[in-house]
């Protein structure tokens, strides 16, 4: 230890003083939030703001045969109504996606999925916009739908994706089928069915990890105000990617990154869903552009429930081979992976099922495969990283659940299963079976540790009783015991891996110390309720010894 490190009791003291790691501190953020003095998108009033609203597809499917605005654009109070065949001309009838697609801002010639949108109408308050769209008439005929992913290549499946249907290479290689969007594969496919072959014990099992919704108590919200003199666009919005929306609308509008400012205020939650673009935003901007006024959108709770971009929805078919003992010598995983009308999950861009060949876990398997499918269904689209770092979650649940399975097939505990076959601390660094290296760990420390508070061997002897007095009909309680070890990797990094439209993944600090010793840092990440302003100041103050109260973020 370094002779200037404070002993422990001094340590303390100093923390308390300074308000640093490991103290009790209020949160910063309360004062505002607890009074209703927070910044929200919709908070936010600009001088001649105008109010945006969608028309929505009743339909997951279906041909458009008509959109007659008339009676919508004769309200008064109405300012525009657009549709497909305005944006057309410009190029902005579709937006990229963040995972190498392209998505319909407003549905051309079909929709893809229930409430989806179809033209959008700019009114002088909320109220008239909620009104004229009910006024715009939009003739549909409805066309067979796909919700089963496994349906979605079938040889009579509908052709979902009409715009595409001719383009047989995507953004990340072949196509099998005009609903198929990849396939991705990792490892050793030959060593692994090699080892499945010879293998004393084999498990198969699919996992469904069903879809969900993320769910944020606030929706997703913007406004974009064009200054046609400085030629700067300005948008305020729901984003936990900030960087990555500026990218996008960059792409989408022509404007150069540096004439787009964005903002993001306070935010009540993302969990993922507010990382992408969505039809909102650019039509805002459009709206903007063309009128020379602010143009706000908000969507309402319905709305937000039925298109938001969703998390999960894969089908995780898990092999395990192992010995008598209990050695797990390989893994072999297939996915299905459903994304709905359009590919736009927000995934680094190197890795069309995000983070999924983590799926070795914490164990030592020598040889393993991963495939993955992804396809289309009339669906709302997504693939978030809800609370996890890019289908990391996903693949917890597929190693865990079957070594479970596994542990159950050998008549081994699991809790004992998994210390046999976790990475050893001496093995770090450690390069997993499908390309992930792992820096550091003392897996069988932890898991020692966690089952000792939990005291592990007193938990199964009353699992063991309670079993035997259903057995002998003398209470209807049973008890079960679950274990999860998993590795993630936090946040979104090495920078070399992690990048979404080039953009590179990394967090970034500037911090400024004034002469009277306080100070502002500037970060490159965004709260959505964590309370950054709070657990940053408390970091820089332990760091630097300059009290949390001093620090701004």
């Amino acid at each position: 230890m370094n002779q200037q490190t404070p002993i422990d009791s001094e340590r303390s003291e100093r923390t308390d003083k300074l308000q640093g790691m490991g103290c009790k501190r209020k949160r910063v953020e309360d004062i505002r939030f607890t009074q209703g003095k927070g910044n929200y998108v919709d908070d936010i009033k600009l001088p001649g703001m105008l109010f945006g609203d969608f028309v929505r597809s009743p339909h997951a499917h279906a041909r458009i045969i008509s959109i007659d605005t008339t009676r919508a654009k004769a309200l008064p109070g109405v300012i525009a109504v657009l549709t497909a065949a305005d944006l057309k001309p410009l190029g902005l009838h579709y937006m990229p996606t963040l995972a190498g697609d392209v998505q319909a801002v407003l549905a051309e010639e079909k929709v893809l999925f229930q409430n989806q949108e179809v033209a959008f109408v700019i009114a002088e308050d909320r109220y008239t916009a909620a009104d004229a769209i009910e006024l715009v008439d939009v003739v549909y005929d409805a066309l067979p739908c796909i919700v089963d992913p496994y349906k979605s290549m079938s040889p009579d499946a509908p052709i979902l994706r009409e715009d595409i249907k001719d383009k047989m290479v995507g953004a990340h290689g072949p196509r099998k089928h005009p609903n198929h969007i990849f396939e991705w594969q990792i490892g050793d496919q030959k060593a692994t069915d090699e080892v499945f072959s010879k293998a004393d014990v084999t498990i198969k099992e699919m996992f469904v990890d069903h879809r969900t919704h993320p769910s944020p108590l606030e929706t997703c919200q913007c406004i974009a105000s064009m200054d046609k003199i400085k030629g700067e666009l300005t948008l305020w919005g729901t984003f936990q990617a900030p960087h990555v929306i500026r990218t996008v609308v960059s792409l989408i509008s022509g404007l150069p990154e540096h004439k787009i400012h964005v903002i993001a205020p306070d935010i009540g939650g993302g969990f993922g869903n507010k990382v992408g673009a969505y039809s909102g935003y650019v039509c805002s901007v459009v709206g903007s552009i063309v009128l020379g006024k602010p143009v706000k959108w908000v969507e309402d709770r319905m709305e937000n429930l039925s298109t938001t971009s969703f998390a999960r929805d894969y089908h995780m078919t898990t092999e395990l081979a192992a010995t008598n003992e209990g050695k797990i010598l390989a893994m072999r995983v297939h996915v299905l992976a459903d994304h709905g009308a359009f590919d736009a999950c927000a995934d680094p861009s190197k890795w069309p099922a995000g983070f999924m060949n983590i799926c070795t876990g914490s164990y030592d398997i020598p040889v393993a495969h991963l495939s993955v499918d992804g396809v289309y269904t009339n669906k709302a689209s997504g693939g978030v990283a809800y609370r996890c770092s890019f289908r990391v979650t996903e693949a917890v649940f597929a190693i865990e659940r079957a070594v479970e399975v596994l542990a159950h097939k050998l008549g081994m505990d699991s809790a004992e299963l998994r210390m046999n076959n976790f990475i050893k601390p001496e093995q770090f660094p450690y390069r997993a079976a499908l390309g992930w290296e792992y820096d550091s760990g003392d897996y069988p420390t932890a898991m020692k540790k966690a089952m000792e508070a939990i005291n592990y061997k007193q938990l199964r002897q009353e699992q063991s009783e309670k079993r035997e007095a259903f057995r002998r009909g003398e209470t209807r309680e049973i008890m079960g015991i679950g274990i999860s070890f998993f590795t993630e990797i936090v946040g979104a990094g090495p920078s070399k891996n992690c990048d979404i439209l080039g953009v590179a993944m990394f967090d970034s600090a500037e911090i400024r110390i004034h002469p009277t010793g306080s100070i502002i840092a500037r970060m490159g990440t965004k709260s959505q309720g964590q309370g950054h302003e709070t657990t940053y100041a408390q970091i820089i103050a332990t760091e630097l010894g300059i009290p949390a109260d001093d620090i701004m973020i």
